[in-house]
């Protein structure tokens, strides 16, 4: 079980690394540059690194299902994302925020975030897709998947189980 454990945080580590590497010099921002929304729909704050190449993916992803995204650079990501309650083991590589404060971490399929605010669960602080799971919206490399799961996080720290994805038909 270390070894599976350990095998995931590497590769995480990996993933995070080579995102981040995605990025040219040309697109380098500020620190606190600001990226406007770019469609129609539910607004929210995404928060990530200016040279992740899967954010803006996912990004992508986000906003052709409805999802109006303003991109923040801030100049310390974990520490915004521990000033909204998200643990260090639901981290991913970006957080959104709701207009009404629900954090969004991770590579989430826009589907259950839309489910997500149809009804919030009570006590909820938001959802979190923890890594970046290999096919995931924005993490798509080839037709490759590994199943994951969508875990409801509550304001008391706890989590449960919000969505199963098992094949990438069920995140669309």
């Amino acid at each position: 079980m270390k070894f599976l454990v350990r095998s995931v945080a590497v590769l995480s580590f990996i993933l995070l690394l080579a995102c981040s590497e995605q990025a040219s010099e040309s697109s380098a921002q500020t620190p606190q540059s600001v990226v406007g929304p770019v469609s129609n729909g539910i607004a929210m704050d995404i928060y990530k690194s200016p040279t992740c190449g899967c954010c803006g993916k996912w990004v992508e992803h986000a906003e052709q299902r409805g999802i109006s995204l303003t991109t923040h650079h801030p100049a310390d990501l974990n520490k915004l994302k521990a000033e909204h309650g998200i643990a260090p083991e639901y981290q991913s590589c970006h957080t959104v925020v709701s207009a009404e404060g629900y954090v969004f971490e991770g590579h989430i399929p826009a589907r259950f975030i839309h489910a997500f605010l149809a009804e919030p669960p009570a006590d909820a602080l938001g959802l979190a897709v923890p890594a970046m799971p290999l096919g995931s919206p924005g993490m798509e490399m080839e037709d490759r998947f590994s199943p994951y799961t969508v875990l409801l996080l509550k304001r008391d720290g706890s989590t449960q189980v919000f969505a199963e994805v098992s094949t990438p038909a069920q995140q669309y």
